[in-house]
């Protein structure tokens, strides 16, 4: 190998030139047509109006909580449309791919956009949504006049766009993971996915997870030491209350996404085996791993649309919130028992009756803060002068739409019935042999 080539492998691993998916695939040359068409009229425009300087000084170097805010809701609905897309292009093809016709989209192709879509609606749609929206109001609501620190916020913005940027470029330069949004091994393992694929999955998560930390630390940090003068922790506003929590799941969860992705990178770089069925390995060890993270995720979204929609309902029915008490250890109690329902999310891996009773029993207990939730926004709105304007109706449509869900959950939630059944039925044949 020469020289030139070595350098070339050194910098850029298995990237190649072939590995420029838009020049062998239609549908990417076509977007890449109109991504640079798009950039190009932006750049126009910028220069053209002069605005490089203020957008410069007042934006992207910009260390108010308020722009920075702003600046995450502007990423969550940028990345939105990228993962609509991705979501109209999958129902597309699946209402093509009817009988024999094979549909519009390769099954790499489908793939991709099935775990990319995955990826940017919870990391780099939702969470930006709702770290903005956190930026924007929270030292607002406690009487601070910025976040703790922040230059750390800014930094936290950037390194989440950086991640989003990574999964962006992945359309063009390379090819996203075809592993699902999860990406389980062996599926993402060096073997099945030798391509960049995972690569791009991996450091696109990892770089996003970092500043999402960061902005955690930052938020708890101006919660805990910059309330005003007489705000104690139970005069808080329940947004910020939610706040609170939320960042607090960040800042304990998201390492371990860190840890098991880094684990994962080990094992596609360096040859070891965490994660395979060889050499002590075990692809569930990442299951579980994962989902630590990804269950406290679930609580991550909702515990701030859960003060939302308690500050709405108290406004627009012209009543003090009722039980705030109730719904501020609601909201203690949901983040606590969030650490301890992971494995309802694969009940079929073979734990056993006592492991299944467990996960079963905790993931009915979380509903009972959450159904308190729900009177409390109900004795709330009882003979208040309720103002039906679309986020009172916003929030009644949520109400509706949870509860059926959440009666679901907990019917789904019962593993202990079949487990046990199973265990007799074992016992009872061995006992007549």
């Amino acid at each position: 190998m020469s020289e030139h080539a070595s350098l070339g492998k050194l910098v850029f691993g298995r990237l190649t030139w072939d590995a420029l998916a838009f020049l062998h695939e239609p549908i990417l040359l076509a977007t890449f047509a109109a991504v640079a068409i798009g950039g190009v009229f932006i750049v126009a425009a910028l220069t053209y109006f002069r605005a490089w300087g203020p957008l410069w000084r007042d934006w992207i170097t910009s260390i108010d909580h308020k722009k920075i805010g702003v600046m995450y809701v502007i990423l969550g609905l940028v990345m939105l449309l990228r993962g609509f897309s991705d979501a109209v292009m999958m129902r597309a093809q699946q209402a093509i791919a009817f009988g024999d016709a094979m549909g519009y989209l390769p099954p790499h192709h489908y793939d991709q956009i099935f775990t990319a879509h995955g990826v940017i609606m919870v990391l780099f749609v939702a969470m930006p949504l709702v770290t903005g929206l956190m930026n924007f109001v929270v030292p607002l609501q406690i009487g601070a006049r910025d976040v703790a620190f922040p230059f750390l916020n800014n930094f936290s913005f950037w390194m989440t766009a950086c991640g989003a940027g990574l999964v962006m470029m992945s359309l063009f330069v390379g090819e996203f993971a075809r592993t699902g949004w999860l990406a389980y091994p062996p599926l993402s393992g060096i073997i099945a996915s030798p391509d960049v694929g995972v690569d791009y999955y991996i450091w696109s998560i990892q770089v996003a997870g970092v500043g999402t930390v960061l902005s955690g630390v930052n938020l708890i940090a101006t919660i805990v030491k910059m309330r005003a003068p007489g705000m104690s922790v139970m005069k808080m506003p329940i947004f910020t209350w939610t706040a609170l929590c939320t960042n607090i799941l960040i800042v304990v969860t998201f390492p371990v996404l860190t840890a098991v992705l880094a684990l994962l990178s080990l094992d596609r770089y360096v040859g070891t085996n965490f994660f395979t069925n060889d050499l002590g390995g075990n692809p569930m060890m990442y299951v579980n791993l994962i989902w630590i993270w990804g269950h406290p995720e679930v609580y991550i979204l909702i515990l701030p649309a859960f003060g939302i929609y308690s500050e709405v309902v108290s406004t627009f029915c012209g009543k003090r919130l009722f039980g705030y008490t109730s719904m501020v250890y609601a909201t203690v109690v949901i983040t606590l028992l969030s650490y301890l329902v992971w494995l309802h999310h694969f009940f079929t891996m073979g734990s056993g009756a006592s492991v299944n009773a467990f996960f079963g029993i905790t993931t009915m207990i979380i509903s009972i803060p959450t159904g308190a939730k729900i009177f409390n926004w109900l004795f709330t709105m009882y003979r208040g002068r309720i103002r039906f304007e679309v986020p009172m109706l916003w929030t009644i449509s949520f109400m509706v739409t949870f509860v059926v869900g959440g009666m679901t959950g907990v019917l789904l939630a019962v593993p202990l019935r079949t487990s046990c059944c199973t265990t007799a039925c074992s016992w009872s044949r061995i006992s007549t042999m």
